[in-house]
């Protein structure tokens, strides 16, 4: 056997045309299943897209730039998950166009954090985060508060994000102005249809304004909703628990 590999080492085209080959047929194997595979993400009971208000508040989070100082994804190691939560599952980025993951931390990770704090303390931060967290160096966004969100466009924004796979049915692109408005207060006549469409989506006025929708509303409910969709007591009963 030795003295047959003597040849390859012996013959560098030979030994070139081997690897090649070798190459070849471990690419195959990786590749040729994804043709027929639908999804290489398992599915995990919860997740659902995006309500439009989420939706709304996930582009301003994008836009002001927070992805640069929080990440959005707990690796599986204990330190992270004694801090943070649960690790990350791949199931919680796949309506994310694009997602948050990152590894840049002058913040802490966003992943666990929605419910971790309420409305109101989510409102004093964005306006002031030394007024709740006096060691902070995060940037104010007072302006928040006092843009009226746009929604013109939100329901061409689901119907796109359709198009690339996230399961938005036509009832959620028809009522997606709506259900901005719905659930931004807890009193409108479509609270209990947003909560139907998106179950576990929180229903407040967010802002703490009642006349309109802002872009805070849409920030805060985004926060709010981050990790809270999966049930990870009974994902730990099926699975690793590294808690």
């Amino acid at each position: 056997m030795l003295s047959k590999h003597g040849v390859f080492e012996r013959n560098t085209w030979l030994l070139s045309i081997g690897i090649l080959i070798v190459v070849a047929i471990g690419g195959i194997v990786e590749i040729v299943p994804l043709f027929y595979l639908k999804s290489t993400i398992e599915k995990v009971e919860g997740m659902r897209p995006y309500s439009p208000l989420e939706l709304a508040g996930r582009d301003i989070y994008i836009r002001e730039g927070c992805y640069v100082c929080h990440s959005q994804m707990i690796r599986s190691l204990r330190d992270e998950v004694e801090r943070y939560g649960h690790y990350s599952l791949a199931a919680e980025s796949m309506y994310d166009h694009p997602f948050q993951w990152g590894s840049k931390r002058t913040g802490p990770d966003l992943a666990r954090v929605g419910g971790k704090y309420s409305n109101d303390w989510h409102k004093a931060h964005m306006t002031n985060p030394r007024s709740v967290v006096p060691e902070s160096i995060m940037p104010a966004y007072p302006w928040l508060a006092q843009r009226k969100l746009d929604v013109a466009n939100i329901g061409e924004k689901l119907k796109t994000q359709a198009a690339i796979g996230v399961p938005y049915s036509e009832d959620m692109i028809t009522n997606a102005a709506a259900d901005i408005a719905a659930q931004s207060n807890p009193d409108a006549d479509g609270a209990d249809a947003v909560k139907e469409r998106y179950p576990k989506a929180i229903v407040a006025n967010f802002d703490g304004k009642a006349d309109e929708v802002t872009e805070l509303d849409a920030m805060v409910a985004y926060l709010q909703v981050l990790g809270t969709l999966v049930d990870f007591t009974k994902f730990d009963a099926a699975g690793p628990n590294l808690r």
